[in-house]
C-alpha cells in the first residue's frame, strides 16, 4: 500500500483556533500520535510566524527531529512552506521580494539537513499569482534555482489555484524534474476543475498530493462529504505512476479526537487507493 501521510499540526489540538498552523508546543508529541496513527511520514509546517522557533531553523532541532524520528519511524519528507504566503516571491512591486528568493534558497538548506526532498510553494489566497507578470517571475526565480535544487537533491512542489493550463505552462516552461506539481484534490474540487482534464494536463510534473475535501467555491468539509471525486483522483493519480506519500490535510471534526480523525482519514485514502 501506498504511504498516507499528515500536515504537521492535525495530531495536536487547533493553534488559536487556526486549521493549519506549526504546533509549537506539542510538535514532538506528533511523532508518536503519527506511528499510533499508522501513518508513515508528517508533512512538516515552516510558517513566518514561528519562524524562529521551528527547530528546522537550527541544527539542534534538525537533530532532535532526526532522534523522534528513528525513534518513531515517521519520516519527515517534505516541508510545506507557509512562510511564502506571507513574504511573497513574484508580487510585482514587492521590495521584499528578492530578500524571500534568499530565505527559500535557505530553506533548500535546510530540507536537505532535515532530510526532506520536497517543498511546497502555496501560491494560493493571498499568494495568488494575479497577473502574467508575476507568473514570469515565478518561473524565473524557478530556473534560477534549478542548480541548488539539483546539488541538495530537493524538489519545489507548486500549489497554485492557477487554471491547469497555466500551470502545466509553468512546469513545460522550466522543464526540470526539480520543479513539480502539488496536486491538492480538495482544493481542485472548490475551484471546479475537473480531475480528468487538470490530472491530464500536470500528471507528468505530480511532486506531491495533498488530501482533503471541499464543496465548490466553498470551504473544507469531512473527507467524502464535499465535491472532490475521489475514485478519479486516486485512479489517475496512481495511473500517472506516483506512489505517494499521500498528506492527510482534512478538516478537523470537532467531535473526535486528532487520532481517531487521522485514523479514520488514513482509513478512507487506503480504500480508495486499494480501489485504483
Amino acid at each position: 500500500m501506498d504511504p498516507v501521510g499528515i500536515m504537521q499540526g492535525r495530531l495536536s489540538p487547533p493553534v488559536k483556533g487556526a486549521l493549519q498552523a506549526f504546533p509549537l508546543d506539542t510538535w514532538e508529541e506528533e511523532f508518536p500520535l503519527a506511528r499510533r496513527a499508522g501513518l508513515a511520514c508528517i508533512e512538516w509546517i515552516y510558517e513566518k510566524a514561528t519562524a524562529a522557533e521551528n527547530p528546522i531553523a537550527s541544527d539542534a532541532g534538525i537533530r532532535r527531529i532526526h532522534r523522534l524520528s528513528a525513534e518513531h519511524g515517521i519520516g519527515v519528507q517534505s516541508i510545506c512552506a507557509d512562510y511564502f504566503m506571507e513574504a511573497p516571491l513574484a508580487r510585482e512591486g514587492d521590495a521584499s521580494r528578492e530578500e524571500n528568493a534568499r530565505h527559500l534558497c535557505w530553506l533548500v538548506s535546510r530540507a536537505e539537513l532535515l532530510g526532506a526532498d520536497h517543498i511546497v510553494l502555496p501560491f494560493v489566497d493571498a499568494s495568488s499569482l494575479r497577473t502574467g507578470t508575476e507568473i514570469g517571475i515565478l518561473t524565473d526565480l524557478f530556473r534560477l534555482l534549478v542548480p541548488a535544487l539539483e546539488d541538495a537533491g530537493v524538489a519545489l512542489d507548486l500549489e497554485s489555484d492557477l487554471p491547469p493550463e497555466r500551470v502545466a505552462g509553468i512546469l513545460s516552461s522550466v522543464g526540470h524534474p526539480r520543479v513539480r506539481a502539488n496536486y491538492d484534490i480538495g482544493n481542485s474540487a472548490s475551484l471546479g476543475y475537473d480531475p480528468e482534464h487538470e490530472l491530464g494536463l500536470i500528471s507528468t510534473w505530480l511532486g506531491s498530493i495533498h488530501v482533503k475535501d471541499r464543496v465548490g467555491k466553498g470551504g473544507s468539509v469531512l473527507l467524502g462529504t464535499g465535491d472532490a471525486d475521489f475514485p478519479t483522483c486516486f485512479r489517475l493519480i496512481r495511473a500517472a505512476g506516483f506512489r505517494g506519500p499521500y498528506i492527510l490535510q482534512a478538516q478537523r471534526d470537532p467531535s473526535a479526537s486528532e487520532l481517531d480523525l487521522a485514523i479514520r482519514n488514513r482509513r478512507f485514502v487506503e480504500g480508495y487507493l486499494a480501489g485504483a
